[in-house]
């Protein structure tokens, strides 16, 4: 029976969600926090009153954004992981900085907010995990406002001479560090292998494009193994 892989990658990070945050900062070296503050600041530019934030997971983009943005700002963060969604109200509840945060249940293919709701989307490392990727981007497009921007914070192709290095520690290192901590090392050998196939900074401009957004940019960081994409409706 084919299971879809929605339902396999829900399964996955329920699995994972209460060790997700501390594997992030020691798998990335900790540099989860700089790529984290990047998007924030790009997002910040904008001064948005509505923003969704997207495969929020445990919550921590939405915390620095409303870290980050006036707190008139009302974010609104999603997740189709009930787990996920379960840590970062947990999060939430330990602090009195984040009631303009509210987290909700929501799929990326099926988003069930009405068009042009939002000022600003932002999905930091889940776009790799969609199901379809050109219906999530298009669902994406549908929710934002005339003039409203996805922000896409996202692994990325590295430089030529850093892959093989890269592509070294995502097949072999990677999986067995999140195995010691997690006790779940297919999870990550799934992860990386996400990783490695998707696109391009290029590729993915190419796809936005085609998904019907009219202007977008990118900016590579770390050797470009991460890069943050800019997309605007029209």
């Amino acid at each position: 029976m084919h299971i879809p892989i929605g339902n396999k990658v829900e399964k996955m990070f329920s699995g994972i969600a209460n060790k997700y945050d501390f594997l992030n900062h020691i798998l990335s070296f900790g540099l989860d926090y700089y790529w984290r503050h990047r998007l924030a600041k790009k997002v910040q530019s904008l001064a948005p009153s509505t923003l969704m934030d997207l495969a929020t997971g445990s919550g921590d983009v939405a915390f620095k954004l409303s870290d980050t943005l006036n707190k008139t700002c009302s974010i609104t963060a999603t997740d189709f992981c009930h787990p996920m969604l379960d840590q970062a109200k947990i999060k939430q509840n330990k602090s009195e900085y984040y009631e303009n945060i509210s987290f909700e249940y929501a799929d990326a293919m099926n988003l069930e907010f009405d068009d042009n709701t939002f000022d600003i989307v932002t999905i930091a490392f889940g776009v790799r995990n969609f199901e379809n990727r050109e219906k999530g981007l298009r669902e994406i497009l549908r929710v934002l406002k005339p003039k409203g921007s996805l922000f896409i914070l996202e692994f990325s192709q590295p430089n030529s001479w850093f892959r093989p290095f890269y592509f070294l520690y995502l097949k072999y290192i990677l999986p067995s560090i999140a195995g010691l901590v997690s006790k779940d090392k297919n999870a990550y050998q799934y992860l990386a292998g996400t990783i490695e196939s998707f696109p391009s900074k290029e590729l993915l401009k190419s796809q936005l494009f085609k998904a019907g957004y009219s202007e977008v940019d990118a900016y590579g960081m770390t050797f470009s193994t991460v890069a943050i994409h800019k997309a605007t409706k029209q």
